[in-house]
């Protein structure tokens, strides 16, 4: 009997125990964290890390979600492409984290989505991209084409003139796909294949001798020339530190840049990049009261006055207070229901205004053209009168100027041909 008994008040126990564990476990919302903290890309994805925290700590102190406190979970892919898909399957499987913001370079998104899709997790992407995708599970939050390359391509042609065209490039999806809508572009506007060149270099190319060298001897024949630089990650430092070796002025050859942040600036010596330009939805020096209490709050929270912020931060601050808002909306984390709350809702922006959470899962949000100043910070010489629709599917391409992305219902569909009246992608 006293062993029977025993035995009942261990089980009553290990229950209880186990009980409390359930409880504890429902009483916590996970969020996933997948930027690279090591190799080439630490250079711009830690901060984004360390934004991701900083929501999470300030949605705690707001008493969390749902009655939930919030809990950070990081992993580091380490700059290693497959890592990201094997980091994302960690995230989801082992620690179930109910959302996940991560990724920088396309490659890496390309290397996570197929994980994402099979196991119907969430993804917000924070960082401007090539287009020409889009998947119910992932929420765009970084700029399109339309918000960037091509409002950046029409400041060169129209207000600095521009008549040829250097279209430099890591090699990887994102610059080819950009450049390869890029080139469609000039073509329709009048630009002759002769006139545009395109170059590639792998991550973290460091030697940029010859390719400047080329890149000189292509503007030097009258006609103005300007660079689009898709170049990704820390091999930006040599690139432009060859344009001062070599004496290429930004009024010679003005660069714009996809790729180069605050952050990416605060790194180096800006001397050589005085006066090239910068193409973003959202620049630290744009003054409003939200970004001033958004820098203020950065500041404080990582310990340090001389850290920057940059766009694709503001990109995760509001993909972070959307999917808290539709998340409060849904009354769950539950990614089917907290998606169809996502689409139409809207947060303040950093730079005035709002932005929106299109059907397509790309925001509406204005693009601004920067020029670099010696201090490291960029100054606004132009932006759009309003917000642009971020297009999943550029208009430029044969391919796919006559798809659209709607996952609202009842289309419910990521590439629908409005030619064909039907849905040719993943429902």
């Amino acid at each position: 009997m006293k062993l029977r008994t025993l035995i009942i008040r261990s089980s009553l126990v290990l229950s209880t125990a186990f009980s409390s564990m359930s409880i504890a476990e429902e009483e916590i919302i996970k969020v996933g964290v997948l930027h690279s903290l090591t190799g080439t890309m630490a250079i711009s994805e830690t901060t984004l890390k360390d934004t991701v925290l900083m929501m999470v700590d300030e949605q705690n102190k707001k008493g969390g979600l749902l009655g939930k406190k919030l809990e950070a979970v990081v992993v580091d892919p380490a700059s290693n492409w497959p890592l990201f898909a094997e980091k994302a399957r960690e995230l989801l499987v082992k620690e179930k984290v109910d959302v996940i913001f991560g990724g920088w370079t396309s490659v890496s998104r390309k290397s996570v989505l197929p994980v994402i899709e099979e196991l119907n997790g969430m993804l917000f992407y924070p960082v401007q991209y090539e287009g020409e995708e889009s998947s119910k599970n992932v929420f765009y939050t970084g700029a399109s084409p339309n918000q960037q390359a091509i409002p950046a391509v029409d400041y060169l042609m129209n207000d600095i003139g521009a008549k040829r065209w250097i279209l430099l490039g890591t090699d990887y999806v994102y610059p080819r796909t950009t450049n390869k809508i890029l080139e469609s572009y000039l073509k329709q506007n009048g630009v002759k294949p002769e006139d545009i060149m395109v170059s590639y270099t792998p991550f973290g190319h460091s030697d940029w001798q010859n390719i400047v060298s080329q890149v000189k001897k292509f503007g030097s024949t009258g006609k103005k020339t300007a660079v689009v630089s898709t170049i990704n990650g820390d091999a930006n430092i040599p690139f432009y530190k060859e344009l001062g070796n070599q004496g290429i002025s930004a009024q010679d050859i003005p660069v714009v840049a996809f790729s180069v942040g605050e952050e990416e600036l605060s790194g180096f010596d800006t001397s050589p990049l005085v006066g090239h330009l910068a193409a973003w939805n959202y620049f630290q020096s744009i003054y409003t009261p939200e970004n001033e209490a958004f820098i203020a709050k950065w500041k404080t929270y990582i310990g340090d006055d001389k850290r920057v912020t940059n766009d694709p931060m503001e990109a995760t601050y509001i993909g972070f207070n959307m999917w808290a808002k539709a998340v409060a909306a849904a009354g769950t984390t539950d990614v089917d229901k907290v998606s169809d709350a996502l689409i139409g809702v809207t947060v303040p922006n950093l730079t005035g205004g709002v932005a929106v959470m299109n059907p397509n899962h790309h925001l509406s949000k204005p693009v601004f053209i920067g020029e670099i100043q010696d201090d490291g910070q960029v100054e606004v010489v132009w932006e759009t009168p309003g917000t642009v629709r971020g297009d999943a599917w550029s208009d430029y391409l044969e391919s796919s100027k006559n798809i659209m992305s709607d996952w609202s219902a009842p289309m419910s569909c990521g590439n629908y041909d409005v030619v064909a009246g039907k849905c040719s992608g993943a429902k």
